[in-house]
C-alpha cells in the first residue's frame, strides 16, 4: 500500500470511528428521552443497543484500522515490560497518528461515554415518587376527597335512589374509574339494624366501603343478601357491615375502611373526605 492510499483508509475508519460514537451518543440519548416520556421498556431497550453497539463497533474499528500491532510476544507477564516494548508503546503514544493525538476522535468518544453516563442517571428517577410525596403517604391517599361525586362504572353520577335496599353497587370517584385503590361499594341498610355505626357515617341507612378486602386487597364481590355480610372470594375473609364492617372471618385483620358521603346540592352522591383509613393490604407503617 503506498503513502497515498494509507491517509485515505485513515480518514475513512475516522469517519466510521467517529459516526460510530455518535450513533452511539444518539441511542444514549434516545434512551433519556423514551424514559422520561415513558416510551415503553422495548423502545428504552433499542435505544440501549444501538448506544453500546455504537461504542463498540467504533471501539473495535479504532483499534483495528488505526492501532499499531507489534509482532513482540512474552512467554510470561513480568513486571515490567521489556525495553522493545517500552520503546514501541513510547514510539506509538508519540507518533503522529497516536491515539492521544486524534482529538476529533476522542471527543466524539467522550461525547459518547458522557452521553451513556447522563442517560444511566435517568432510570434513578424511578426511585423516588413521581408525585414527590413519601411512599407511606402516597399509599394512604387516595382520589377520593371532598366534593369528588360517586359514579358508576361508567363514569355516570349517582344518586342516592341508584342503590336499591340491600343491593351492593360499586362506585368509583369521578375522574378516577381506573385508579386501583379507589374502588368502593355503595349499599342500603337497615339502620335499625347496626350494631356499630359504619366507619364513614350513614345516609339513612346508605353507607359506602372500600372494595378492596384488606387483606390481600382482593375485591370483595361477594354480598350475602340479608344477613349484612360480604365476602372476598380470595382467601374467605368475610366483614359483617352492620358492625362496622369489622372481619369475622378469614385472615383479614382489619375492617373495611369506610367513605364519608352526602348529598350534593346537585341531588348525586359527594365525598367529604378520603378513606377513613388505608385501603387495601397493609404496608410496612401499617398492620
Amino acid at each position: 500500500m503506498n503513502g497515498g492510499t494509507q491517509p485515505k483508509a485513515e480518514r475513512a475508519a475516522s469517519r466510521r470511528i467517529a459516526g460510530a460514537f455518535l450513533v452511539s451518543a444518539a441511542g444514549a440519548i434516545g434512551f433519556a428521552v423514551t424514559y422520561g416520556l415513558d416510551g415503553g421498556t422495548q423502545w428504552e431497550g433499542v435505544c440501549l443497543a444501538v448506544a453500546f453497539a455504537g461504542l463498540a463497533v467504533g471501539l473495535a474499528v479504532w483499534s483495528r484500522r488505526l492501532v499499531r500491532v507489534g509482532g513482540y510476544v512474552e512467554e510470561h507477564e513480568g513486571f515490567t515490560p521489556p525495553p522493545a516494548e517500552q520503546a514501541m508503546t513510547a514510539a506509538v503514544l508519540h507518533a503522529p497518528d497516536s491515539p492521544t493525538r486524534r482529538w476529533g476522535l476522542l471527543a466524539a468518544l467522550g461525547f459518547a461515554l458522557t452521553a451513556l453516563g447522563v442517560a444511566a442517571l435517568f432510570p434513578l428517577r424511578s426511585l423516588l415518587p413521581s408525585d414527590r410525596q413519601r411512599p407511606a403517604r402516597s399509599l394512604k391517599d387516595t382520589p377520593w376527597g371532598p366534593g369528588v361525586r360517586l359514579v358508576d362504572g361508567e363514569g355516570r353520577p349517582l344518586r342516592p335512589e341508584d342503590v336499591p335496599a340491600d343491593t351492593l353497587v360499586g362506585v368509583f370517584p369521578e375522574g378516577g374509574v381506573d385508579v386501583g385503590d379507589a374502588p368502593a361499594f355503595a349499599v342500603r341498610l337497615d339502620p335499625g339494624r347496626f350494631i356499630r355505626q359504619p366507619a364513614g357515617g350513614h345516609l339513612g341507612g346508605l353507607a359506602v366501603w372500600s372494595l378492596l378486602c384488606t387483606h390481600a386487597g382482593c375485591p370483595v364481590r361477594l354480598y350475602l343478601k340479608g344477613t349484612g355480610r360480604v365476602l372476598c372470594p380470595c382467601h374467605q375473609s368475610s366483614f359483617d357491615l352492620l358492625a362496622g364492617a369489622r372481619p369475622v372471618a378469614g385472615p383479614a385483620a382489619r375492617p373495611l375502611p369506610g367513605l364519608p358521603v352526602e348529598v350534593g346540592s346537585d341531588g348525586y352522591l359527594r365525598a367529604t373526605g378520603d378513606f377513613t383509613s388505608p385501603p387495601g393490604a397493609g404496608f410496612w407503617s401499617r398492620p
